[in-house]
């Protein structure tokens, strides 16, 4: 147990150091960045554009109206930003593998995993956190919520939570990457595309895709179930009330799933032989 809390904390450490010079790269051209991170933000925002143009010819939306979408697509944008903003660079191990420069990252005394989530650490996503804060806050403001201690305890839990759900998909899905080179746009199915997804009401959805956002790749402890609870409404497949407290243990079993993955991964790597 001692060596893997040891093994972490090297880990830390040099993904700090990684993004740190990153960081510092990217603030030498200041004006890039602001262009940079303003073109991320109005990238983002033509999807909620979409959805406000969607309103603008109907009043709801399978029962929810938009003060209540906007607050899952608010839930769902912040969330996956953060997982993008920290760990988002691990889609890339495909292409590394295919040119051979992983097998650098082997020979330096840091966790590979560290050294590929902080690579080219991309301030410009904050863009997309700023744009799902904003309209994570029009639904705040707007949506009629009877809030109680235990609903706003259960707001920041639930985009820590939902964080480190989608940097588990990014994990798994990159150690996916060691097997089928190829894979990248298999994994944005999972990570863009569950994003996607969970902007939307549950209930526009057939039941077996709910299910299986439930049960097999738990994107649903993201946005859907937290949020049915604050909002007051009934979630498709009437799951017990508890569930909307379950996303912390669902994040945790997503990274234990990942770390396996990721471990199997790395085992059956072989180099490029050149």
């Amino acid at each position: 147990m001692g060596r893997r809390w040891r093994a972490l904390g090297e880990g830390l450490r040099a993904y700090r150091l990684i993004a740190g010079m990153w960081i510092r790269s990217t603030m030498a051209y200041r004006a890039s960045f602001v262009m940079t991170a303003f073109g991320n933000f109005a990238a983002t925002t033509l999807d909620f554009v979409a959805i406000l143009l969607m309103f603008s010819r109907v009043d709801g939306l399978a029962g929810w109206p938009l003060p209540d979408v906007a607050f899952l697509y608010g839930l769902s944008a912040v969330a996956f930003g953060l997982a993008d903003l920290a760990i988002g660079s691990v889609e890339g191990l495909g292409r590394r593998v295919r040119d051979g420069t992983l097998d650098l990252l082997f020979l330096r005394p840091a966790p590979v995993l560290a050294q590929l989530a902080a690579d080219r650490f991309a301030l410009r996503r904050l863009g997309r956190i700023t744009q799902g804060l904003l309209v994570l806050g029009f639904a705040l403001a707007a949506v009629d919520v009877d809030w109680t201690p235990l609903k706003v305890l259960l707001m920041p839990v639930t985009v820590v939570s939902g964080a480190v759900i989608f940097g588990a998909v990014f994990v798994a899905g990159s150690a996916f990457q060691f097997v089928a080179q190829d894979a990248s746009e298999v994994q944005n199915a999972f990570t863009y595309g569950g994003v996607t997804l969970l902007q939307y009401p549950p209930t526009v959805f057939a039941k077996e895709l709910v299910r299986g956002v439930t049960f097999v790749l738990p994107l649903a402890f993201v946005n859907w179930l937290p949020a049915t609870y604050v909002l007051g409404r009934p979630y498709p497949l009437a799951l017990p009330p508890w569930v909307a407290f379950a996303s912390p243990p669902a994040a945790a079993g997503c990274c234990a799933l990942a770390g396996l993955a990721w471990r199997a991964g790395l085992r059956s790597y072989r180099s490029t032989g050149s």
